[in-house]
C-alpha cells in the first residue's frame, strides 16, 4: 500500500479548539459560546461554537453575524466574573435575509468560561487529531463539562457517570442535543467520527470529486492497482492503496460512516469492490456506468449469491440524476447523493438522466 498522506480539511471545530487552547496557554481568559437549541430557520445549527478572549477577540460563529456582538459582550462580562449564562435570541426575517436565509427563527446560546477546563480541551484535541468520535456534555446551569471518548477521561466525573447512556445515544445518532435529568438541562455536543470515502479507480472523476469530498469532511482513500493511474503526482496528499480492491477494502473495513464508489468500468476491479461493500455496513455504495452496464454487473453479482435487496443498495448510475455530463458535474451529483444518504434525506423526484458510459 502506498501512503501519500491523508487529505482531510481542518474544519471550524479544530480552528476553534486550537485557538482557544493557544489563548489559554498565553494566559488569556477565554469563554466558549455554544448553540444548544434552535427553532425555525436558524443561521447556525446546534453545536456551533464561538470562543472569545478577554480582549474581545473571537473565532467561530453562532449565528452567521446576527447576534455575535451581543454574545461576545456577554462572554466578556462572564470573563470578568459574571456567572455562566443561557442566552435566547430571535433572528428577524430581515436579519435572516442578510445571512442567506429565507426567514427568521430563534436560538439558544450557552456561554461559560473555560477556566479549569484545560485538561478536557487537551483531551478533546487529542481525540480530534486521532479522528475519533467524542461527546462533550455541558451543564447549562454552571458550565461543568465532561468528555466521553474512547481512551480519554476528562472533566466532571459525576457528569460522566450520570450521562453515559445519553452520550452514547447522541454519538450513535450523530446529533447534538439537550437532555434533562433531575430538573437540570445538559447539552451533549456530538463530535462524530468523520465519514470515510473509498474510491475504486484513480480516474478523472476521482480527481474532481476528491477536493469536494475533502471540503465536506471526508477522509479519502483511493484504491487502484494500476500504477499508471494511481501515481502520487496525480493525487497529491491523498491516501492511496495499490492493492487489488478486494484486499484493499478488507483493510479499509467499511463501516456505517463509510462510502464506497467503483469508478473503473472494469469488472475485475469494480465487482470485487462492490461485493466487499455490499457485505459491509457502508451507508453508500455507488458504481459508475450506464444502465446497460449496470444490468450486466447485477447479473454477475447475482451469480455470487447477492439478493435483489442487497443489490438494490448500489446507486447506479452513480450520483443524483441532475443531467451531469462533465467530470466536475458528475462529482457534484455524487457528493450530493452521498450527502442525501448520510443525512437520511428523502430522495428527490427524478429528472431525465442520460446514461453515463
Amino acid at each position: 500500500m502506498s501512503q501519500a498522506g491523508t487529505l482531510s480539511p481542518r474544519d471550524d471545530t479544530d480552528a476553534i479548539l486550537d485557538t482557544a487552547a493557544q489563548w489559554r496557554a498565553e494566559g488569556r481568559r477565554v469563554a466558549l459560546a455554544t448553540v444548544v437549541a434552535t427553532w425555525g430557520s436558524s443561521p447556525r445549527p446546534a453545536g456551533s461554537q464561538l470562543a472569545a478572549d478577554d480582549a474581545g477577540k473571537f473565532v467561530g460563529s453562532v449565528s452567521g453575524g446576527c447576534v455575535e456582538s451581543a454574545v461576545i459582550s456577554e462572554a466578556r462580562a462572564i470573563l470578568k466574573g459574571a456567572p455562566a449564562k443561557l442566552l435566547g435570541f430571535g433572528v428577524s426575517d430581515e436579519q435572516a435575509w442578510e445571512v442567506g436565509l429565507a426567514c427568521g427563527g430563534k436560538v439558544e446560546i450557552f456561554v461559560h468560561a473555560l477556566a479549569g477546563q484545560d485538561e478536557l480541551f487537551a483531551a478533546l484535541r487529542r481525540v480530534r487529531a486521532a479522528r475519533k468520535p467524542a461527546v462533550v456534555a455541558i451543564d447549562l446551569a454552571d458550565g461543568r463539562s465532561a468528555l466521553f471518548a474512547e481512551g480519554e477521561a476528562a472533566g466532571d466525573a459525576a457528569l460522566r457517570a450520570a450521562l453515559a447512556a445519553e452520550a452514547a445515544r447522541a454519538l450513535a445518532e450523530d446529533r447534538s442535543r439537550v437532555v434533562e435529568r433531575d430538573g437540570r438541562r445538559y447539552f451533549l455536543r456530538a463530535f462524530a467520527q468523520p465519514p470515510r470515502l473509498a474510491l475504486v479507480g484513480a480516474v478523472h472523476i476521482a480527481q474532481a470529486l476528491i477536493p469536494m469530498a475533502a471540503a465536506a469532511g471526508y477522509d479519502i482513500t483511493i484504491i487502484d492497482p494500476r500504477r499508471a493511474f494511481s501515481a502520487e503526482s496525480r493525487f497529491p496528499g491523498v491516501t492511496m492503496s495499490q492493492e487489488w480492491p478486494g484486499r484493499a477494502l478488507a483493510a479499509f473495513a467499511p463501516d456505517r460512516r463509510s462510502a464506497v464508489i467503483a469508478l473503473t468500468h472494469d469488472p475485475k476491479l469494480d465487482d470485487p469492490a462492490l461485493a466487499a461493500a455490499l457485505r459491509s455496513d457502508a451507508f453508500y455504495v455507488g458504481a459508475l456506468g450506464s444502465r446497460k452496464t449496470h444490468t450486466a454487473r447485477l447479473a454477475r453479482l447475482r451469480e455470487q449469491g447477492f439478493s435483489d435487496t442487497e443489490l438494490g443498495r448500489i446507486h447506479a448510475p452513480v450520483g443524483l440524476a441532475i443531467g451531469a455530463v462533465s467530470p466536475a458535474e458528475i462529482a457534484v451529483s455524487i457528493l450530493a447523493e452521498m450527502t442525501q444518504a448520510l443525512r437520511g434525506a428523502a430522495p428527490l423526484a427524478p429528472v431525465r438522466q442520460e446514461p453515463r458510459v
